[in-house]
């Protein structure tokens, strides 16, 4: 008998849709190649006016004070042809659905990549031979210069087609399936800056600082360059030390409070009440902290249980109502969150309080017109990360491209397989390190200055692999997601769904209430101690945080420092850019929420699609059928 012999090439490759999304995009990178920005000379220190390199020759200047002569970028330019050709490899191959994509999509990323090295050489060299004449940093346009819209769409494409290649060999494509689940956030994500880009070219004009009305090209690349600076200044956190430790700081409470809320989703409970239990978890830290008196090494552990008990409690309470009486979460959680904020007006509010005619004198508040509690004594204070390093000294320098390329090399010699893979992972280490070694080197240092990161954020951390744990690994954990599931079916198998509601409520509100850790023993306000200015409406966010982050430990933690960085962008944003404030944030966030919950408009059969037939099993109908016979004959 004569078997068919399956083409080996084509049992790998690529999928029909990682084609087309490759030929899309690459397609697309490959026209704006020509059309877009392919690079930023400089950005006026000021606002955002930028002088523009175009592909493959040629420059617009809107800042009409870029120094002559201008840096020598030719290896930038003769590699973006290189670029050219190897986007005509990938539609090619795409096209045709050859096994070899991802080949063409590695090589054009080394060669992208080495495009955008080239270029920060240029530009380096040019920022220390100004340096060299005593011209300071934040004179010098060149510092803020770097790849723009035509460099980065390559790298996109590339990527795409890497991915997308690999998806076809049987052993990657079982890896990328465990990702499915980020293609919700991440489409949403995408989608979200899609439109926040129409609201920015529509709200925002071109900044430019030349006379007359600009010309329909002049117009084009200036709000392509609007949308480029928009979006890299948002994230540009990402490539800043002391930036970055900002947004760590800012996403400590997101990630406790997107537990919070994602432990409940889990249970099948709605808990918004986090506002309040963030609350009563920082009074219950104000009495221990400030009127317990105990040595250091039990104040600090007995605060940090007390943050966890006083929002536990009062999140118990609302499931408590739940079981007991059936009411509605959401409606208990709101009227606790009142209850709660009033609560803390009444402590530290004022320092007396009248009472059926009689005026009592409370202690809790600190002297002085604003309301705040007295301070933590010192064994109840957490200390500032920095600190901790040593890097809360100005002066002091932190060696970040070495750190962040030993990490590429473990995370991918963890990741990969194969006899490569510690070339592969120490050629991407030393690439990244020294890539980041001339970016900040040479445009600027490594001090930290004065920064509130705290210990809290490992303590979110912890709060994260708890969460992970618990629900995953442990007999209540799988019973609470039971409940969640189905109240009926866990009933009926035995389980104490009135029990299991409390104890979820409890640990949601422990989550919420461990922000106190932050924002009163860490000093996140400025001071160690409770203040009426506590930013509750992190509580709310928490919901954004568990939705993006699809309820999982990675995700809320991930999700959490994304928008960190997006907080501290913001800031950024606002500055520079007159039309647009640091609501554009808020903008991005209720868009990413808007596509979440419309699944990111991706079709049922990508999100979760049914699963894959094993060859070795045909299907009732397959037997005895003629093409059965067929392939027997």
């Amino acid at each position: 008998m004569n078997r068919k012999v399956p083409n080996s090439n084509a049992a790998f490759r690529p999928t029909p849709f990682a084609s087309r999304l490759t030929l899309i995009v690459a397609l697309v990178a490959l026209v704006g190649l020509f059309l877009f920005p392919y690079a930023t000379y400089g950005r006026a220190t000021g606002n955002a006016t930028a002088a523009l390199q175009l592909f493959p020759g040629g420059i617009q200047d809107f800042t009409t004070y870029l120094p002559n002569p201008v840096p020598d970028i030719s290896l930038a330019l003769g590699l973006g042809w290189g670029t050219f050709a190897l986007l005509f490899l990938v539609l090619f191959a795409a096209l045709r659905r050859e096994s070899w994509l991802w080949m063409a999509g590695a090589a054009g990323l080394v060669v992208g990549v080495a495009a955008i090295v080239a270029l920060e050489v240029s530009l380096s060299g040019a920022i220390a031979t100004l340096v060299a004449q005593n011209i300071r940093l934040n004179r010098i346009i060149y510092v803020a210069g770097g790849a723009n819209l035509g460099m980065a769409m390559p790298l996109a494409a590339f990527l795409i087609a890497l991915i997308g290649g690999v998806s076809g060999i049987p052993v990657w494509r079982a890896r990328l399936e465990r990702l499915r689940g980020a293609l919700v956030p991440l489409v949403s994500i995408l989608l979200a800056v899609a439109v926040g880009a129409l609201v920015v070219v529509v709200i925002q004009s071109v900044p430019s600082n030349l006379t007359g009305p600009l010309s329909a090209w002049q117009g084009w690349l200036g709000k392509l360059d609007l949308v480029w600076f928009l979006y890299t200044t948002l994230f540009a956190p990402l490539t800043n030390l002391p930036d970055f430790f900002q947004s760590l700081l800012l996403a400590t409470p997101l990630i406790l409070t997107g537990l919070s809320v994602a432990f409940g989703f889990r249970a099948g409970l709605f808990n918004i009440g986090a506002p309040g239990q963030m609350l009563m978890g920082a009074i219950a830290v104000m009495f221990v902290g400030v009127y317990l008196k105990l040595p250091g090494i039990l104040l600090a552990p007995l605060c940090i249980l007390a943050a966890a008990l006083g929002g536990g409690l009062w999140g118990g309470l609302a499931g408590w109502l739940k079981a007991r009486f059936g009411s509605s979460e959401v409606i208990n959680t709101i009227m606790l969150n009142y209850i709660a904020a009033s609560l803390l007006i009444f402590l530290i509010g004022s320092s007396e309080v009248s009472f059926f005619g009689q005026t009592y004198q409370l202690p809790f508040k600190a002297e002085g017109f604003e309301p705040k509690s007295n301070a933590l004594q010192p064994g109840a204070q957490l200390p500032t990360l920095p600190g901790l390093l040593g890097l809360d000294n100005p002066e002091t320098t932190f060696p970040f491209a070495p750190v962040l390329g030993v990490m590429v090399f473990g995370i991918l010699a963890y990741a990969l397989r194969g006899r490569w893979r510690w070339w592969v992972a120490l050629g991407s280490g030393l690439l990244v390190m020294a890539l980041l070694w001339v970016t900040l080197t040479v445009r600027g240092d490594f001090r930290l200055g004065s920064n509130n990161l705290n210990v809290a954020f490992f303590l979110a951390l912890t709060a994260a692999a708890f969460y992970g744990v618990f629900l995953w690994r442990t007999a209540r954990g799988y019973e609470v997601r039971a409940v969640g599931l189905s109240p009926k079916a866990a009933e009926y198998g035995g389980i104490n769904v009135a029990r299991n509601v409390i104890l979820a409520m409890f640990i949601s509100g422990a989550f919420a209430g461990l922000t106190a850790t932050h924002y009163v023993m860490g000093r996140a306000l400025d001071e160690y101690a409770l203040k009426q200015s506590i930013p509750t409406g992190v509580g709310f966010d928490g919901i954004t945080i568990a939705l993006l982050g699809q309820g999982t430990p990675v995700g809320i933690v991930v999700s959490s420092i994304f928008f960190g960085v997006l907080d501290t962008g913001g800031l950024y944003a606002d500055q520079k850019l007159d039309a647009l404030s640091r609501d554009i944030v808020t903008v991005l966030k209720a868009l990413i929420v808007l596509f979440i919950a419309a699944q990111g408009f991706l079709a049922r059969r990508i999100i979760s699609p049914p699963p894959a037939l094993e060859p070795s099993k045909p299907t009732p109908l397959a037997v005895g059928s003629s093409e059965t016979k067929a392939e027997v004959a």
